[in-house]
């Protein structure tokens, strides 16, 4: 083989001419008995390789059976081509063929079923692994701006002895005799840690046994949680809408290749500004029943509805100040307002809900009045009220849904493109 060091495909692009070294997998192929055309797939793009007979008498006979998928380190000479799929070419010197591949399974006819039954191996096409690239920008870049706010990142458990939210929507499981939960919010615990960090965020899996079978709904996702202590709701909305401005602009710098495999219109995402419009709860139940929705005062809004007040808008849009009624315990009441929560939701254009968020109720006994209301007990969680017992402070946070956001970005029809593996009530392999 070619003794220059190898390079990725974008790289040798970038050179443009002389030899490189190149491997990868076999992405496409096509030839006649003199010459075989192969497109060599790496992580970072994708170029053609030409193998005339005349340099491989003895090796024809492998090469010639090469099929898509099949692992090669090649070397040879690059130059640029229009009539190529990317507009380079390598007339290609030596091959030496690493791993075979026999009958790949996967044809662009096949159903979208069975290619979540392979995932394992139509994560290598260029669009899901396009969405995915464009996923760890997304998260990433809320790392990065959180940070920067002097947020600290502090871990919490993944399962425990009771539920943070309560209802149906938890799983449970045997821990060792005892019945433990897999987590539905790190939000209790942050509660807690905001009187020793003052200002914390967590990026982490949440689980929810919803059985929906929707193209926004998940089992398991990836729940990016934050909470500050002397907040209020402006000023945590204020971080949550700075959170999405950060993530938009990263992938419009850092994915321009990986938009225009999806090919998506840029303008889409450049478009977005802060501040977001917002409409009151009030106000939005008005507007949707004056369109026909078949919605009233103290109804939650469910997908359809979410949808259409984003579209109204063209843009992301914040809903405020729900009924405490319909609202969970630790919400806080707008004292301005009596009988309105101090919370809101980001909802996306085609999505909905991506964030919901709230200034939380910093009294200990009117949330011990309300959870004897909604008739919660606390059980063995009743250790989250030690952050209202000993110097409870005012304080705010939200959740961000990762796979929703990275949904809305990549203009994905089904949320279970927008994670590696997903996880439905249907689905628990590959």
């Amino acid at each position: 083989m070619y003794k220059k060091e190898y390079v990725s495909i974008e790289e040798a692009m970038r050179i443009g001419k002389g030899k490189v070294a190149l491997r990868g997998w076999v992405y496409r192929e096509r030839g006649s008995s003199k010459v075989k055309f192969i497109v060599l797939r790496d992580s970072t793009d994708i170029i053609q390789c030409v193998f005339e007979r005349k340099k491989f008498e003895k090796q024809w006979g492998e090469i010639d059976k090469l099929q898509i998928e099949a692992s090669v380190k090649i070397s040879g000479t690059i130059k640029k081509d229009k009539r190529a799929p990317t507009n380079f070419e390598i007339d290609v010197d030596e091959i030496e063929i690493v791993g075979t591949s026999e009958n790949f399974p996967i044809n662009k006819y096949q159903s979208e079923e069975f290619l979540l039954d392979v995932r394992n191996l139509a994560i290598r096409s260029r669009k899901l692994s396009a969405s995915l690239k464009i996923r760890s920008t997304v998260m990433g870049a809320l790392h990065e701006y959180i940070r920067s706010l002097g947020y600290t990142e502090v871990e919490a458990p993944s399962f425990s002895g009771e539920t943070s939210e309560g209802g149906s929507e938890v799983f449970k499981f045997n821990y060792f005799g005892k019945t433990a939960h897999l987590t539905q919010s790190w939000q209790f615990y942050a509660e807690n840690l905001v009187s020793a960090f003052e200002k914390v965020y967590a990026m982490a899996p949440s689980f929810r046994a919803e059985k929906s079978k929707t193209s926004r709904h998940l089992t398991e996702f990836w729940h990016f949680e934050v909470e500050a202590a002397w907040a209020d709701m402006e000023e945590i909305i204020t971080v949550a809408e700075g959170c999405v401005q950060n993530v938009i602009k990263n992938v419009l710098i850092k994915n321009k290749k990986e938009l225009e495999t999806l090919k998506l219109n840029k303008n889409r995402l450049e478009k977005i500004e802060i501040p977001f419009p917002r409409i009151t709860y009030r106000k939005a139940i008005e507007k949707l029943s004056e369109e026909g929705y078949n919605i009233k005062y103290g109804d939650d809004f469910g997908a359809k509805e979410e949808k259409r007040l984003a579209e109204y808008f063209n843009n992301f849009v914040i809903v405020t100040n729900y009924p405490l009624e319909i609202l969970k315990f630790y919400h806080g009441e707008d004292p301005k307002n009596p009988g309105l929560g101090m919370n809101f939701n980001i909802l996306a254009p085609g999505i909905g809900e991506v964030i919901d968020g709230s200034q939380r109720e910093p009294d200990l006994n009117k949330i011990i009045e309300r959870l004897k209301k909604a008739k919660i007990n606390l059980g063995k969680s009743d250790w989250y009220l030690d952050s209202r017992r000993y110097g409870s402070v005012p304080h705010a946070g939200f959740g961000l849904g990762v796979e929703r956001l990275v949904q809305w970005i990549c203009n994905l029809d089904n949320i279970k493109n927008a994670i590696p593996f997903p996880r439905t009530m249907t689905r628990l392999t590959p």
